[in-house]
């Protein structure tokens, strides 16, 4: 009985974070477009951070809450479901065209934010290494032993810093950029006041109520069936919480507009190793060890074949993208085996 009722909890938690980012995302927006900032800035900005909202709520809740492994499987598992499975899942429907600016500025910009992460993890997993075969402990009660591989280390908060500040870089070229080049005219549409207000609050309310209850679900569930944090973390956390991704591209996708669905999926996998990893690791510091090691390398690995897939042809193709979907199912398996 308590299983399902962790279950219930889940699946209510995953609809409170999809349904609350879009109404913080519907309220934001047309609150800036009363401002007459620009619809293209308005996208990158508030939209974008809007789709991430799941992943952010589900990384600071579990980091505050002490599930670190959570945290950062969390961000990690989402980046991947977003190359793989929603870039795979829209080049089926229909082969996806890959805007050069996506691939000379954020494709790269992805890349360097996942070698940046991966050159964090890896330093504090061999600080931890090195503890343990000395036999001491870390800070927040990670302790090691000589007898077994250490479990992790610490990733500390000027890291996080660092991570902030790539992202405010990544930010202020992006925007800049769009202003530099934007089209005129939007779609978004004019609120009341009163209901852009009421839209923003209730959906900040879903957010962070829907994360409180993905994280605590998440852990019981994997503590009844005997799973680790981070393979919930890399499965269905990070599953749940891209779900608007997968729907904003798939929409993109069947109405022709594939540079959308590939920019989407890009901004997004940037905004969650920059700006959520560096929030929850500021907030408190994350415990990393070689499985998130393994992680992050693998999905700079992924990131290299994807970016391959679209120099090839200017566009990932139909094979290309039932070969990604089988590469996440093969993923999955083996994290569920190790």
């Amino acid at each position: 009985m308590k299983m399902l009722l962790d279950v219930v909890l889940l699946l209510v938690g995953f609809v409170l974070l999809i349904k609350g980012a879009d109404y913080f995302v519907e309220g934001s927006a047309a609150i800036a477009k009363r401002f007459n900032i620009p619809g293209v800035v308005i996208g990158l900005t508030i939209v974008a951070m809007g789709t991430s909202a799941p992943e952010l709520a589900v990384s600071v809740s579990a980091g505050l809450s002490g599930s670190n492994a959570l945290a950062i499987s969390n961000v990690i598992g989402s980046n991947l479901f977003n190359l793989i499975v929603v870039l795979g899942v829209c080049a089926i429907l229909s082969p996806v065209a890959v805007e050069k600016g996506i691939l000379k500025r954020d494709f790269p910009f992805s890349l360097l934010a996942t070698v940046l992460v991966g050159i964090f993890i890896a330093d504090q997993a061999i600080r931890g290494f090195v503890n343990g075969m000395q036999g001491g402990a870390t800070e927040y009660g990670v302790v090691f032993t000589g007898d077994h591989m250490p479990a992790a280390g610490i990733l500390q908060r000027w890291e996080a810093l660092i991570l902030l500040a790539v992202f405010v870089v990544y930010m202020y070229i992006t925007v800049h950029s769009a202003l530099k080049n934007r089209e005129a005219g939007d779609d978004i549409e004019a609120l009341p006041v009163w209901k852009s207000i009421m839209f923003i609050v209730l959906g900040a309310a879903a957010i962070v109520g829907g994360g409180q209850l993905v994280v605590n679900s998440a852990k019981s569930i994997a503590l009844t069936c005997g799973m680790s944090e981070t393979l919930v973390g890399l499965t269905i956390v990070a599953i749940g919480t891209s779900l608007p991704e997968l729907v904003t591209s798939i929409v993109a996708s069947k109405k022709g507009q594939n540079g959308m669905a590939v920019g989407n999926v890009v901004g997004s996998n940037i905004f969650n190793l920059l700006m959520i990893l560096g929030i929850s690791c500021t907030l408190h510091p994350i415990v990393v060890g070689f499985e998130s090691l393994i992680d992050i390398s693998i999905l700079f690995i992924v990131s290299i074949v994807i970016l391959l897939f679209c120099k090839s042809k200017g566009k990932i193709t139909r094979s290309e993208g039932v070969f990604m979907v089988l590469l996440y199912v093969a993923y999955t398996a083996y994290a569920i085996l190790r």
